[in-house]
């Protein structure tokens, strides 16, 4: 009988990078253009059979991208994390930059190295882009993590990102 597992996905990266878009992408297959800032965290569900028919449920957690607000929630936030997609916008060389300091949040709270995506997100706008896949996938090897350049939009990598992060999480469980 397949095993059932339930995971705690944490999204983090600056304001307006796409977060709450790609969440809403993977979940309810939808896009809106409209920014709506979140305002604190909001948890998404959505489940996942594998393909060797393991059940995966995945609690998404979407968080504010203000430092001030990461700083002041981080215990509860990333409490508890079975994997963390980290989240910038390709038009925004600075949503780069400052991946460190959201990885460095994260292992200030949680004891082991998580598994971790870097999604190089807003792909549908690459005419705009300050960076491309090469610095992504370089952002990844530095922290064991795996790239993909992702557009909320087009939905382009959105599953593959999710999927692929469900399933080193159970790899490495096992």
């Amino acid at each position: 009988m397949p095993k059932e597992y339930k995971l705690k996905i944490c999204l983090v990266g600056e304001p307006a990078v796409g977060k709450t878009s790609l969440i809403r992408r993977f979940v309810m297959d939808k896009f809106d253009d409209r920014y709506l800032t979140t305002i604190g965290t909001k948890v998404s569900k959505k489940e996942l059979v594998l393909d060797d028919g393991t059940k995966v449920i995945l609690m998404v957690w979407d968080i504010m991208g203000q430092p001030s607000f990461r700083q002041m929630l981080k215990e509860s936030y990333f409490y508890g994390a079975n994997g963390i997609i980290a989240v910038t916008d390709i038009t925004r060389k600075q949503t780069l930059d400052a991946m460190p300091d959201w990885i460095g949040t994260i292992r200030s709270v949680v004891e082991k190295e998580l598994p971790a995506v870097f999604l190089g997100n807003k792909a549908d706008l690459k005419d705009s882009a300050q960076f491309g896949e090469e610095e992504i996938k370089q952002m990844a090897e530095m922290y064991k993590g795996k790239a993909f350049l992702t557009s909320a939009k087009t939905g382009a990598h959105v599953n593959e990102a999710f999927t692929y992060l469900a399933e080193e999480i159970i790899k490495r469980m096992k």
